[in-house]
């Protein structure tokens, strides 16, 4: 059984990244969404509230898993015996990072293969950073979101829509 882990903050999960986990999908007999802990960034959710949302995102893909970790991605994939990651790359830029992130990661798990997806062009914009940010300033965020991370991005800043 080929097992993927798309790890990531999803702080909050976008359309964008429902893309990536569907398409995984369709690759991999299993996907394993990962909610990580990033100590550089101040997260709107908790891990928990983050699972939550990804759980409810997903719901229509039988064969995807979420889960949350609080330590190093290869550790993670060591302890749970798997070897693929999924990355969803959106410009080039991420390209740099995310190649050099999997460089790292395989010389700390040398068997680790880093399977790179390309969003879909009607989300290359996207990210949760900007989310949060058209969020903040009363816009509409309907068409970068599901549902119910739309509601709760609008419960947390206290939206009145």
């Amino acid at each position: 059984m080929k097992i993927a882990v798309y790890p990531g903050s999803f702080d909050p999960v976008t359309l964008g990244h429902i893309d990536v986990v569907e398409r995984a999908s369709k690759i991999f007999d299993k996907v394993i969404v990962t909610v990580m802990y990033n100590s550089t960034k101040q997260p709107m959710f908790s891990q928990t509230e983050r699972v939550d949302l990804l759980k409810r995102s997903v719901s229509h893909l039988p064969n995807v898993e979420v889960d949350s970790y609080d330590g190093l991605l290869t550790d993670y994939m060591r302890n749970r015996e798997l070897s693929i990651l999924v990355k969803g790359l959106r410009v080039i830029s991420d390209f740099e990072s995310e190649f050099q992130m999997a460089s790292v990661n395989q010389k700390l798990l040398k068997e680790l293969e880093t399977v790179f997806v390309m969003t879909r062009t009607d989300y290359m914009y996207l990210s949760s950073s900007i989310v949060k940010e058209v969020a903040r300033l009363n816009g509409d965020i309907s068409g970068f979101v599901t549902e119910p991370v739309k509601k709760a991005i609008e419960e947390k800043l206290g939206a009145r829509k």
